[in-house]
Parts: C-alpha cells; sequence; structure tokens
C-alpha cells in the first residue's frame, strides 16, 4: 500500500512548538502517511502571512494554526476557504473551554507559554545538569539531582534523561557494568529518587547490534552475546532489588511513555513525602 502524501503547514505566532507537539501526536494516530511538513515560526506580521500563504497555495494541504492577532488569523482563515484548505486553530477549543469555566477572557498574548520565567529558566539548568551527568560522568554531583537513572549500556539512559530534563528535572544517569562497580556514593543518595531501567536480552541484543553495525563493527564480542547480556540483566536487576530502586522495563515503551511512568513515581514519592509518610 503506498502511503498517502500530506502537506501539513503550521503557522504559529511563537516557537510553534506547541503545533509540533499536537501535530505529532494526532499524526500518531494514523498508518501510511508520507508528512511533509511546513514549518512557520513567529508570524507577526501581514507581509510575513502573505509570503506563507503563498506557499500554501503551492503546497495544498491542512493549515494548522495558533496566531492570537485577530486580523492575522481573519486573514488567514479567508484565503485557506478560498483555496478551499481546512485551517485547524489548535488551540480554539481548550481557550474556550477555559473561558467558560473561568468566567474571563483569554489574553492575546503571542508565545506567552514561552516567557522567560522561573520554569524556562529551570529547564535550561536541568538540561545543563543532565549533559554534565550523563553516562556517569561527575557523580560527586548527583545529590543535587531529582532522578538518577541506572541501567546496563543501550537501556535508553540517554534519551530519558534527556526528555525528563526538557520537563525540568535534573536528571544524572549511570550505566551498571558488572566489571566496573558504579560509585559507592550511588548506595546512599537522599534527595534523588534512584530508578533501574530493564529490558529483555533479545531487544538489547538487537539494539546493540544495530548500535555497533552503525560503528562499522561486526565481530562478536560479550556486548552483544546471548547469555552474557542475560547474566549482565541479571546482575543489574539484582541491584535493583538489593537497594529497593522502582524498575521500568523499557521494552515496549517509548521514551515519553518511559518518562512519564517516572515523573508518576517522582510525584508519588513527593506526594508521600508532603503527608509525611516515611518509606
Amino acid at each position: 500500500m503506498r502511503a498517502m502524501k500530506l502537506h501539513l503547514h503550521l503557522v504559529s505566532d511563537s516557537t510553534g512548538e506547541t503545533l509540533e507537539n499536537i501535530a505529532k501526536a494526532a499524526l500518531a494516530q494514523f498508518d501510511d502517511v508520507a508528512v511533509m511538513r511546513h514549518f512557520w515560526p513567529m508570524v507577526r506580521s501581514t507581509s510575513h502571512l502573505q509570503r506563507i500563504l503563498a506557499e500554501v497555495a503551492a503546497s495544498p494541504g491542512l493549515v494548522l494554526f495558533t496566531l492570537v492577532n485577530k486580523d492575522l488569523r481573519a486573514e488567514l482563515e479567508s484565503r485557506c476557504a478560498a483555496l478551499g484548505l481546512p485551517a485547524v486553530a489548535a488551540l480554539d477549543s481548550v481557550t474556550t473551554a477555559l473561558i467558560h469555566m473561568l468566567g474571563q477572557e483569554a489574553k492575546a498574548r503571542p508565545g506567552h507559554q514561552h516567557s522567560l520565567d522561573a520554569a524556562y529558566f529551570a529547564r535550561v539548568e536541568a538540561i545543563h545538569y543532565a549533559m554534565a551527568h550523563d553516562d556517569g560522568m561527575a557523580h560527586e554531583g548527583w545529590e543535587q539531582a531529582d532522578i538518577v537513572l541506572a541501567g546496563v549500556s543501550r537501556s535508553s539512559k540517554t534519551p530519558t534523561s534527556v526528555y525528563l530534563a526538557n520537563r525540568g528535572y535534573k536528571v544524572a544517569n549511570i550505566p551498571i557494568v558488572p566489571q566496573s562497580p558504579p560509585p559507592v556514593s550511588l548506595y546512599s543518595l537522599k534527595n534523588p529518587l534512584v530508578i533501574g531501567l530493564t529490558t529483555t536480552s533479545d531487544r538489547l541484543v538487537a539494539v546493540r547490534r544495530n548500535r555497533l553495525s552503525a560503528m562499522g563493527e561486526d565481530r562478536q564480542t560479550d556486548y552483544i552475546d546471548e547469555e552474557a547480556v542475560k547474566a549482565e540483566l541479571a546482575y543489574a536487576r539484582r541491584m535493583f532489588a538489593d537497594n529497593g530502586w522502582p524498575v521500568i522495563d523499557v521494552t515496549r515503551r517509548s521514551i515519553e511513555e518511559t518518562a512519564a511512568a517516572i515523573i508518576k513515581l517522582v510525584q508519588d514519592r513527593r506526594s508521600d513525602d508532603d503527608s509525611g509518610v516515611v518509606e
């Protein structure tokens, strides 16, 4: 079956991050679609919009937008209607519901959700922290982390750390290697929640083989030997169990799903701390 082609125009008066996330989530529900994204951020003038509309006419498709300026929005909707193209205001239904629930009008502030507030700077700091504490580096600073991820090589520690950092969590990660035990400080951490990541041996071998192939390596080593990998995973699981660390199996989880499970564990722990429950 040949994939259906779709031109998707994302028009935003801000960075367009919100639109990209909405489009990604919606498109995940459909198979066999070849999407050609046309990304138009920081659209705040009529002249800029006119240039974009010419491109929309040349590559007709779905227009998804977030524009708070009423004149720009009216022009976009009018031109799309004339072209016979759908123009969808991505946040309208949510904004309308909030207007009714809160009893007040929404403020027309382009990109206000990305204003340089304390949360923004916290995310930047968290990203810097994750980069500096990746793959077991700078272990003397682990106590300042919110989360420490432990797992064998290629168990999604780094991409999960970066994703969580973008959510504002300071995350360090440490590879579990039987031949090289982690620093003893890992076992006495108080502030961060240490979480073990695990997976099945067959998935891990497949991921590692692909990694070696991409690097031009094709020789057989313990790194991709089925029995050696099983022993490595068993060693890590024993460590997790001995220390009472929660464990997440990433075998059938996307990075987003793994991160959501981690955030739930962190929130549950904070709720217990706030209620005075001692674990």
